[in-house]
């Protein structure tokens, strides 16, 4: 049962992460219902950056300065979207994920449980490595995860830490953010969807380059993960926003996964074109902390929200390409 919440609308909602790929959705997302006062937090340099374009907003902080101005400004804030983080997972700097994934996150949660601001905030799928141990967001197992990089090793003990916790903000979701692709990711390089590399290459050669398998038990192109569309992943954010839930960490996948091979088709698909899928050796510098399966356990969110999921995974890479990237890489 959700309890909607008062409206408090000239106060102001705080998005980290602003300029990043899932924080500039979110910022479309809260104009599109109306919400322009937003406090935009990120690094400096990032205050023009293309995904900003056309988003209405209050104020834009540097990432840096950000606890000093939330200290001094608590009264005008309504709710925290905790979205910004380091989340390239082949860097082995532990350090950088520490001092932004952790230690920063810290900061945002304790000022919002001394000044009761409720807090949304972003955790990851990377948390659950290879998956031996569980899909699962029972908070009872969340200790027995074993991550597979120093990028999913942060998120965990963030994640673990909260749950230690004895005091919290009034109200808080930690989500675990699975295989997200869509419009606003096009800045990310490397670290960009499937979706968004295949769609390029096809383009370029009308064929997809897919990696092939390093488990002798799965076919090339057979590796699964659960892929979820960002309009969909920020329609629950908006979604739990909305309304009052139990507190705690909740997966957010589909609850479905998908081969690489399934994808492909579906891009080939939505692009007219016939399919032509050629397989390369993982990268060296991947392939130890390669997850070849991910499928979000979502009956705690389900049960929880009663929340109804509105694309399936061709319907959105369909949406993706037909109006975003064939429209010139068009923003959400």
């Amino acid at each position: 049962m959700s309890i909607k919440k008062s409206s408090r609308n000239t106060q102001s909602i705080v998005i980290t992460g602003a300029a990043g790929f899932i924080g500039s959705c979110l910022v479309a997302k809260l104009n599109s219902i109306g919400e322009t006062n937003l406090i935009l937090v990120d690094e400096k340099s990032k205050s023009n950056h293309p995904n900003l374009q056309g988003k209405k907003y209050k104020n834009y902080i540097d990432r840096a300065f950000f606890i000093n101005w939330f200290e001094a400004n608590y009264k005008d804030i309504k709710y925290v979207f905790h979205i910004g983080a380091r989340t390239d997972t082949t860097l082995l700097d532990e350090n950088v994920f520490i001092d932004l994934n952790i230690n920063y996150s810290k900061a945002i949660w304790n000022a919002c449980t001394f000044y009761q601001i409720p807090l949304i905030y972003a955790s990851s799928a990377a948390t659950y490595g290879n998956g031996s141990e569980t899909y699962s967001d029972d908070h009872a197992i969340i200790s027995k995860l074993k991550p597979l990089n120093p990028y999913g090793w942060s998120k965990h003990k963030f994640d673990l830490w909260v749950l230690e916790q004895e005091r919290c903000p009034p109200q808080w979701y930690g989500f675990k953010f699975f295989n997200v692709f869509g419009p606003n990711e096009y800045h990310k390089a490397r670290m960009a969807s499937v979706v968004y590399h295949g769609y390029n290459q096809i383009n370029e050669t009308k064929k997809i380059k897919l990696f092939a398998s390093n488990d002798p038990l799965i076919k090339d192109g057979e590796q699964k993960r659960d892929f979820i569309y960002v309009k969909e992943l920020i329609q629950v954010l908006i979604y739990f926003y909305d309304n009052q839930f139990e507190n705690g960490i909740y997966n957010l996948g589909t609850g479905t996964a998908n081969t690489f091979n399934q994808l492909a088709k579906y891009i080939f698909t939505a692009m007219n074109l016939k399919s032509k899928i050629e397989y390369i050796p993982l990268p060296e510098d991947i392939s130890k902390a390669y997850q070849n399966f991910t499928e979000a356990d979502m009956q705690k969110l389900i049960q929880n929200s009663q929340y109804k999921f509105q694309y399936n995974f061709e319907s959105a890479i369909q949406d993706y390409i037909v109006n975003y990237l064939d429209n010139n890489s068009k923003l959400f």
